[in-house]
Order: C-alpha cells, then sequence, then structure tokens
C-alpha cells in the first residue's frame, strides 16, 4: 500500500517519542501490505476497528493514541487522516476528520 503522509507520521513521532517505534511499525507493515479490503486488515491488525468501508482506527502505544486511515483498495492507498492522543480522538468526527 501507498501512505499518504509519511511526513505527517514522521512530525507526530517528533514531537510524541514514544509514537514513533509504533507508528514506523505501523507504516511498515502497511507498505508491505497487499490488502484488498477491510477484511485483510483485520486480519494484519486484530484490534484495528473499522468504522465505515473506508475508515479503519488504529491503537497506538496500547490505545493511548489514535490513528485513523482512509483506504482506497482499488488504488492500493493508505490516506492518514488523523493522528492524536485517546483524549483528542474523543473529541474529533472519526468519520469525517481530515486533520491533514
Amino acid at each position: 500500500m501507498n501512505v499518504i503522509k509519511r511526513a505527517t507520521l514522521e512530525a507526530y513521532w517528533a514531537k510524541h517519542a514514544e509514537t514513533e517505534q509504533p507508528l514506523r511499525e505501523w507504516f511498515d507493515t502497511v507498505r508491505q501490505a497487499n490488502w484488498t479490503c477491510m477484511d485483510d486488515v483485520r486480519k494484519t491488525y486484530v484490534k484495528a476497528k473499522p468504522l465505515n468501508d473506508e475508515r479503519v482506527r488504529f491503537e497506538i502505544c496500547g490505545g493511548n493514541y489514535r490513528l485513523i486511515v482512509a483506504f482506497k483498495f482499488s488504488a492500493r492507498i493508505a490516506f492518514v487522516k488523523f493522528i492524536g492522543t485517546h483524549a483528542e480522538y474523543d473529541r474529533i468526527d472519526a468519520l469525517t476528520v481530515a486533520q491533514f
């Protein structure tokens, strides 16, 4: 999958050092993935929560941080839409947020 935008993840982990390793691992896993549907995502990340047909919430650092990604499986693209603390996540609409 092509992840849009790695720079967003890098900027976040520069400010929140504890997220660097988990976000790097997530990025590397997704880049190597050949997912064609939401079930493929769930097979790799059993704690991932599909929000609709294209958006998924991933828990980072044991759930202290949340990552929302929109997938376009046919084009093999993963769009990072939000990364933030659990408290910040609680204040947004996960289905429409486009932080980046």
